[in-house]
């Protein structure tokens, strides 16, 4: 089936049509006609798979039809968004596809400045894409009546329970029509997400993509017995290695998102960090010249692993593994978007073993383990240009000095 196929206007399909979406993914396939009924979803989809636009399209369509009928103003769906990153990529995915429908899309969050928001609300929307945080901050202050809101999406929901916003949600509730289409759209399911998404739905049609595979086919998936203070000198060899490739490095900590710039900084390579202590203005450029290629080498925490649509990402490191094993699938989901190939590599340490351990019984399998021959782990270490890395060598170089002259007085 294509979407031409689909009752939908004939604005949507021209937009989907520029954007050569021309058939429907899987989840798109079985979320978008029940959506266009009017009945509840929960739907369980590993990242990349086109979560966005299987909700995107049908709500469109739907306050299209309202618009033209001339039935009510006022915002007519709410999507609620872990962070300030998924909310900008989520309302720019519904301005293209609502593209000449008349149907007016906006999105809020924390981090600027508010006033623009507020002049945005003022002026009319139909569907408000939002965090939390800001969304409480402008209903408190009387900028934002959902009383017309009759549905409410729930995005990256696993996300949103991660970071707490459990209350919010419960909170939010009492301010939307008891009458009204819920969507429940999330990578993973726990048993708290079901209690969550339960709570809500009114006798939610359920679908669950590839729920036995939760990566990506297309994604190659490795990892490298690497020590901690060794990981830097095996990332210069990659990129090294790789000029052209745009490469995505994950890290635990913000503190250790600068260390490693600095480390790539030391061998003269290029990259940027994004992390939570970054004013979004500073993260929203980093991302964009990170998408454009103007930077190759991007280091990140678990704040940008997402749903953050990056096209064309080569390589993602797992500089260091995940606390949570979850967290790698929407790591890795990264890279091989779509139809795309993708290739995740991970740097383990002996510590991280049981972290290991932990991502291959998640993932139902092991990943396939890189053999670094003792001598080329060593050449890795003496070949980097790391400057705080080299007094390594010069220990390796003493001894085999002091070798040769053992070997000599024999």
């Amino acid at each position: 089936m294509k979407f031409e196929d689909y009752s939908i206007s004939f604005e949507i399909k021209k937009n989907l049509e520029r954007q050569n979406f021309r058939r429907p993914t899987d989840i798109q396939y079985k979320a978008i006609p029940p959506i266009m009924k009017g009945e509840d979803v929960l739907a369980i989809a590993q990242t990349g798979t086109g979560k966005t636009a299987a909700f995107a399209i049908p709500i469109i369509n739907k306050i299209q039809r309202a618009k033209k009928d001339k039935r009510g103003d006022g915002i007519k769906c709410l999507v609620m968004e872990p962070t300030h990153e998924l909310a900008e990529q989520i309302t720019e995915v519904f301005k293209s596809i609502a593209h000449k429908t008349g149907v007016k899309a906006t999105g809020i969050f924390g981090g600027v400045e508010q006033a623009p928001q507020i002049d945005k609300l003022q002026s009319g929307v139909d569907i408000l894409i939002a965090t939390p945080g800001r969304l409480f901050d402008l209903v408190s202050q009387g900028y934002i009546n959902l009383r017309r809101t009759d549905t409410l999406i729930l995005d990256e929901a696993d996300h949103m329970l991660d970071l707490g916003f459990i209350k919010d949600i419960n909170d939010l509730i009492r301010f939307l029509p008891k009458k009204r289409q819920t969507l429940f759209f999330s990578a993973t399911i726990n048993p708290k997400i079901k209690k969550l998404a339960y709570s809500l739905v009114s006798k939610p049609i359920r679908i669950q993509v590839s729920p036995k595979n939760p990566v990506a086919k297309n994604i190659e998936h490795k990892v490298a017995f690497i020590e901690m203070d060794d990981k830097r000198a095996f990332l210069e060899r990659l990129v090294d290695e790789n000029k052209e490739s745009k490469i995505l490095v994950f890290v635990r900590t913000k503190v250790r998102a600068e260390r490693v710039k600095k480390a790539m900084e030391r061998v003269k390579i290029e990259s940027e960090t994004i992390h939570s202590d970054k004013e979004q203005k500073e993260r929203s450029t980093t991302l964009d010249r990170f998408k454009r290629g103007y930077i190759k080498l991007l280091i990140a925490t678990d704040v940008s692993a997402r749903g953050i649509d990056i096209p064309n990402v080569d390589f993602v490191v797992n500089y260091d593994l995940p606390e949570v094993a979850e967290n790698y699938v929407h790591r890795v989901g990264r890279t091989g978007r779509g139809t795309k190939k993708g290739q995740a590599i991970s740097f383990c340490s002996t510590d991280e073993k049981e972290v290991l351990n932990e991502i291959e019984e998640f993932l139902g399998k092991e990943i396939t383990k890189l053999d670094i021959e003792k001598g080329t782990y060593l050449e890795t270490l003496d070949f980097t240009k790391d400057t705080d890395n080299n007094w390594k060598k010069l220990i390796r170089d003493n001894e085999k000095e002091l070798r040769k002259l053992k070997g000599k007085k024999k």
